[in-house]
């Protein structure tokens, strides 16, 4: 027998972008590891530059990056980290995108319109990425866009859990914001318990962003706390008119729970001033302390990004994270 063999040794590193070092440290902390050391910065003109301070060769490499505002700036950043790794030579890149940028341009509205959320998709891949993990898309669809696994996580369990701690003694009611988003909301009905559903009958200006013509709740929700879920606030438009509909219909309050805290002017303003009782998001994306406000709770997505990063080191189901509906 001719050649060499020898057994090696899987070795996971994880990986961070500048967009939100805090949550990259708290997964690397659940994981057991710590961050590898880089250098990062901008040169003069404006162009960034990484290199990696240790040897990545054969590495089983997770890149966690947010994409956050100046978003353009990070997910640049975020494929020049996945160049690196493949030109070091390590072995296997998993992109780790907790927010997924571009993500609601997946489809044409219209002509000579770009899907730019396939485009990201596109630079990933021709950058060197394997595989991605991304935390609730804002369509399903996307996953197909990346030519690779992707794992699609959900914050449900996480929001769920925490709804249901603190508001499961009252009655409940799941208001979706609109009708595409039912799904959703049957799934956050079924883990409180099977109760009712509600949505939100809109229409939405196709020639001017983020705004709402009108609104009209389908469903009962008089008497009851309205669970309003989304995937994102933006500038809160969209589901502080939707609150304010649910209150018209005789809610009893309205509680807003949504995955990525975008939070553009004039959000706070909007939510602090809004009929809404509470406001929970997680921390997919880094909310500045001048976009603190008192009703703003962030549950950590950390956890839950550490296990499927986890099961994808061990060849284990990241499926099994959610009853088998990821």
């Amino acid at each position: 027998m001719t050649g060499l063999k020898k057994t090696t040794e899987k070795n996971l590193m994880v990986f961070s972008g500048r967009a939100h070092p805090t949550l990259a440290v708290e997964v690397a902390d659940l994981l057991d590891t710590a961050l590898v050391p880089q250098s990062a910065y901008e040169f003069a003109n404006g162009e960034l530059y990484v290199r990696y301070e240790e040897s990545v060769r054969g590495c089983d490499a997770f890149v966690i990056q947010s994409h956050t505002a100046p978003i353009n700036e990070w997910i640049m950043e975020h494929l020049i980290m996945v160049d690196a790794l493949k030109r070091a030579s390590a072995k296997r890149i998993t992109v780790v995108m907790p927010f997924y940028g571009y993500g609601r341009q997946d489809k044409k509205h219209r002509g000579r319109e770009p899907i730019s959320a396939r485009l990201v998709a596109d630079l990933f891949k021709t950058a060197g990425a394997d595989r991605l993990i991304t935390v609730d898309l804002h369509a399903d669809q996307i996953q197909g866009f990346f030519d690779g696994p992707v794992d699609h996580l959900m914050a449900l369990p996480i929001l769920t859990d925490y709804v249901n701690e603190k508001y499961g003694d009252q009655p409940l009611a799941v208001v979706s914001p609109d009708a595409g988003r039912i799904k959703v909301a049957e799934r956050w009905s079924a883990r409180l318990g099977g109760v009712p559903l509600a949505f939100i009958h809109k229409t939405r200006r196709t020639d001017v962003a983020n705004e709402v013509v009108a609104n009209r709740v389908v469903g009962d929700v008089k008497g009851k706390i309205c669970i309003l879920t989304d995937d994102m606030i933006d500038t809160g438009g969209t589901i502080v008119k939707a609150a304010e509909a649910c209150i018209d219909e005789g809610a009893a309050g309205v509680i807003i729970a949504a995955t990525h805290a975008i939070l553009s002017d004039p959000a706070v303003d909007r939510l602090k001033n809004s009929s809404a009782t509470e406001v929970v998001v997680t921390n997919t994306l880094p909310v500045a302390a001048d976009k603190q406000f008192d009703k703003l709770t962030t549950l950590s997505i950390a956890p839950l990004i550490s296990r499927a990063i986890k099961e994808v080191f061990e060849d284990g189901s990241v499926t099994s994270m959610f009853d088998g509906h990821a």
